[in-house]
């Protein structure tokens, strides 16, 4: 056996992809069923002795499909569609294999530091040539994955590499941060940097690359951005490196100021190697883990929307659909729901040859809406055309609709049946970003096509490097069908022509802080002797508080200190009696929408006796609460969205 390079070391799993989070998540199983008519979500049988934590996939020329694990192997199943398919142990001694593809009879991956080839020459079903094509420094740190390769049209391979995490994104080690293309031979290019956590990323059929980033430092939001050689994507740890000569730009780390208030939409006049987001994926309503990208090349035999791009969400166990077109040169375009109520954390999705999706699922440390450890899945769809917005194209003064079946004429000329907010996030350091500058804006009139499936909306209130969420509620098919989902959001970068002709509305320039009384970050000033009792409550790994039971005193002063060491958002929300209280209250949290930010995640509930605020990472805050009258066992929870399912402290008073 021939071994190049390969480095084996223990890991720490980190938080990659954020976590899950929702609306409706239990799931709704209502919708699901509703979207089940149309889309099945299928379980390919898993091996018992197999634990098949998917890092890629990828099938063989004979229609074998190769799965790597981040434990490191790869396994070649055969018959993967039908229920009976048989396992065998292709590789393994990896390093934490995130990515996989096919080419001239063996497979390509990204271990934590290399593209390695394997091959079979003989025959066996094994690889018995494991090559390193390409590799590059490891620092030793948790958060150092690796993803890819992809193929593009030349036959290069394309990876990506993510940032350390030490207080923030680091770049500690050469390359952290980047877009790399490799060719077969091993020869290196960077294409570009400023990314964060890239999971995913895709090349269209025109040969373009795209990924997809989470919420984190310097990320707003979950987003889908276009990357070209010398593209700079916002994070600017990776920059540290631009002094190579191999580099494609020039900017370094400090030509990037923090707090400019501006959005990164605003920042990238200022800096034309910096790629605004082409979409956003609105933080904990669309997702907050995007992953995969894979393009519908079916022509049809994947449902109606041909030509379109789905894209994953590890958190929410999810896949999404967007929408994109380009304008003026610039790509940009809208994002849908699509399927959810997959078995796991969704991250690698392919086509197979009878063209359905197979999903590749993966949940340990990273944590998600479905339960299972791991998955294995195929969504098929039935033959049956959902009631759905195909597309949404933009103009100078509005939007034109798309639908996949004749729309109800009158209801659909009808402007009251639309409606539309506009919304934005801070480009920072700091750890994500609340919705900022959130406006209505106005449906004025709305033009039905001749064939009825499609509408021109006219809008007041458009603003460029916006998105621009259209809700749709009570809109019908002209059979009487309700949209299977109701909701849409667009990325306005450019509009034809050049020139905005929508006409602006008066700003709201109101603060919208929201007063929650539950939440008391000073010591009342009653309390002449201080506090009772003082509480500190941290973070560990795995969506989980750093104590599983705390006990208290009833009728005491209490002072608890959360301390979030975690390098995700956090917070503290201390709920009356119930098992099921803890959950009840996190999904209620998931249902505030847009408002979700401004409420710290904390809906007005009686069940709630106290909270803190969203706690960023590496970040605390201390709340008083007076202890229950009342003996028994009550809870503290995390209500950021899907963080409830895991995250809680059982609270016992005596």
């Amino acid at each position: 056996m021939i071994r190049s390079k390969i480095i084996i070391a223990a890991v720490v799993f980190g938080y990659a992809f954020g976590i899950a989070q929702n609306k409706g998540n239990k799931v709704n199983k209502s919708q699901l069923e509703k979207v089940s008519e149309f889309y099945k979500i299928v379980d390919v049988p898993i091996d018992p002795n197999v634990k098949l934590e998917v890092g890629g996939l990828a099938l063989t020329d004979d229609d074998k499909l190769g799965v790597s694990t981040r434990r490191g192997e790869v396994w070649l199943i055969d018959k993967p569609y039908s229920q009976n398919p048989s396992y065998s142990l292709y590789a393994k001694g990896l390093h934490e294999a995130l990515g996989l593809a096919y080419k001239n009879n063996g497979f390509y991956l990204s271990q934590r530091g290399e593209i390695t080839r394997l091959e079979d020459t003989n025959g066996d079903q094994k690889a018995d040539v494991y090559k390193t094509i390409f590799s590059w420094p490891l620092s030793g740190n948790y958060h150092d994955y690796s993803y890819g390769p992809k193929f593009d049209k030349n036959g290069d391979m394309i990876v990506t590499l993510n940032l350390s995490w030490s207080g923030g994104g680091k770049s500690l080690v050469r390359w952290r941060g980047w877009m790399l293309k490799v060719t077969t031979d091993g020869k290196m290019t960077p294409i570009a940097t400023g990314l964060r956590s890239p999971a995913g990323f895709g090349i269209n059929p025109e040969g373009d690359y795209f990924y997809t980033e989470n919420q984190g430092d310097w990320v707003g939001s979950g987003r889908m951005t276009h990357l070209e050689s010398g593209s700079f994507a916002g994070h600017p740890a990776g920059l540290k490196w631009s002094n190579d000569e191999k580099s494609p730009l020039k900017l370094v780390p400090e030509d990037i100021e923090d707090n400019s208030g501006l959005t990164l939409y605003e920042y990238a006049k200022k800096v034309p190697e910096l790629k605004a987001p082409a979409i956003w994926f609105p933080h904990t309503i669309l997702g907050i883990s995007t992953s995969d990208i894979v393009y519908d090349t079916s022509e049809g035999k994947f449902g109606p929307f041909s030509g379109q791009q789905f894209v994953g969400d590890q958190g929410h166990s999810k896949i999404m659909r967007v929408f994109m077109e380009k304008v003026n040169g610039v790509y940009q375009g809208a994002a849908f729901p699509f399927v959810e109520g997959f078995s796991s954390g969704v991250l690698r999705m392919i086509w197979g040859s009878d063209n359905s999706m197979f999903v590749g699922m993966t949940s340990r440390g990273w944590a998600s809406t479905g339960k299972k450890m791991y998955g294995l899945q195929r969504l098929v769809w039935t033959g049956k055309t959902p009631f759905e917005i195909k597309t949404m194209k933009a103009l100078s003064d509005g939007f034109e609709l798309e639908f996949t079946k004749p729309i109800d004429k009158n209801l659909g000329g009808d402007t009251s049946n639309y409606k539309m907010v506009t919304f934005n996030y801070n480009y920072h350091k700091t750890y994500g970003s609340p919705i900022i500058d959130q406006q209505k804006a106005m449906v004025h009139a709305a033009e039905v096509s001749e064939d009825g499936l499609g509408v021109k909306l006219t809008i007041h209130g458009m603003r460029l490097g916006y998105i621009h969420q259209i809700e749709l509620a009570d809109l019908k098919s002209a059979s009487g069908e309700s949209l299977l989902h109701n909701k849409g959001y667009y990325t306005l970068n450019e509009v034809p022509g050049g020139t905005l002709e929508s006409m602006q509305m008066a700003m709201d320039k109101s603060d919208k802080k929201i007063e929650q009384p539950k939440r008391i970050t000073k010591m009342p000033k009653n309390w002449e002797k201080g506090a009772d009792e003082k509480i500190v409550l941290g973070t560990i790994p795995g969506l989980k508080y750093d104590t599983k039971e705390i006990t208290i005193n009833k009728n005491s002063k209490i002072e608890l200190l959360f301390n979030n060491n975690d390098d995700m958002i956090h917070n503290v929300v201390i709920t009356k009696q119930g098992e099921e209280t803890p959950l009840k209250v996190g999904e209620m949290a998931l249902g505030l929408g847009l408002d979700g930010p401004d409420l710290n995640y904390v809906p007005f509930t009686d069940l709630v006796l106290a909270h803190s605020g969203t706690v960023g990472p590496e970040q605390s805050e201390t709340i008083y609460f007076n202890s229950p009258s009342k003996p028994g066992e009550y809870w503290i929870v995390c209500t950021f969205p899907g963080h409830a399912y895991t995250m809680r402290t059982k609270l016992i008073v005596k």
